[in-house]
């Protein structure tokens, strides 16, 4: 788990569903992925590969790490169409993070959507809910399920 390194200074907010910002800057898509793993096992006949132990994936400033990442081809080599991860999910762009159970990303529409148990950390804040939905190319991130977070009060200097 991240840490979380801030004080409960205020009371936690809930709700159904709440609109962010997630990452420093917005996601190029079409950039290179490069995935690190200690297995990998290919299907040709089903265009997937499955990498498995300490995944390490990373596009441009995004990094995602899990224990399992599914990698869906396009047909005829025409690249990577689908990720899929699962086991530990931990997503990281600029100085905001996310973790989850799962994220299964969508290169062609620019969409990452981490389900299960996410926790977003920003600076000293934090919120949590069951799905987050995170637009790369405009660096916005939707979040739904119970969302709950604790806002921090600003200092009186």
């Amino acid at each position: 788990m991240l840490p979380l390194l801030f004080a409960l200074q205020a009371a936690p907010v809930s709700a159904q569903s709440a609109s962010v910002a997630f990452g420093a800057l917005e996601q190029d898509t079409s950039l290179p992925v490069e995935v690190t793993a200690d297995n990998l096992s290919v299907d040709n006949a089903s265009g997937t590969a499955v990498f498995t132990g300490n995944v390490l994936i990373s596009q441009g400033e995004m990094t995602l790490s899990a224990g399992k990442v599914q990698v869906i081809y396009r047909a005829a080599d025409q690249g990577i169409a689908k990720l899929e991860a699962t086991g530990g999910v931990v997503l990281v762009a600029g100085e905001d993070a996310a973790e989850s159970q799962r994220a299964d990303y969508d290169i062609d529409a620019g969409t990452l959507v981490m389900s299960g148990d996410v926790l977003m950390t920003q600076g000293a804040s934090a919120l949590s809910a069951q799905e987050m939905t995170v637009n790369l190319t405009s660096g916005t991130a939707q979040m739904s399920g119970r969302v709950k977070t604790i806002l921090q009060p600003g200092s009186a200097n």
